[in-house]
């Protein structure tokens, strides 16, 4: 019988803002962020751009919200963690302006010794059409 290997802490937090954000949960995401996190997402869509701060960060959160109508979620399909970094591979979802998208995402953050994300990169693999997607 296979032992069960106990999950990263940070690979735990992970899951519970990517839990938070399909909830709109933001606040609950604020927690798990740095003062001073920079996002840098990339793109050229509305939604692309460097974000920094919790107030930016949970501002770009709330701007993928208001485009998409609430329709925002993340699945999660594995997370790679250790002392200093997090890696997300997921599927994000939305629908917008009788548009649906289901975009493969990778997420690659580095993380204080508390576990707060400090700064993170976010792209797929089709970036042209997420960019047309929110443009």
């Amino acid at each position: 019988m296979a032992q069960q290997v106990a999950e990263h802490p940070n690979a735990v937090r992970a899951r519970e803002g990517y839990e938070a954000f399909s909830r709109g949960d933001l606040e609950a995401i604020k927690g798990l962020l740095h003062p001073n996190v920079v996002a840098h997402v990339s793109g050229r869509s509305p939604v692309s751009g460097d974000y920094k701060g919790v107030d930016g960060f949970i501002g770009w959160l709330t701007k993928l919200f208001e485009l998409s109508d609430g329709t925002a979620r993340v699945e999660v399909h594995d997370i790679l963690a250790n002392d200093t970094h997090v890696v997300v591979l997921s599927t994000g979802h939305a629908q917008r302006k009788g548009k649906s998208i289901a975009a493969q995402q990778i997420q690659v953050s580095h993380t204080d010794s508390q576990g707060r994300i400090t700064e993170s990169w976010f792209t797929g693999t089709d970036p042209y059409g997420v960019d047309e997607f929110w443009s």
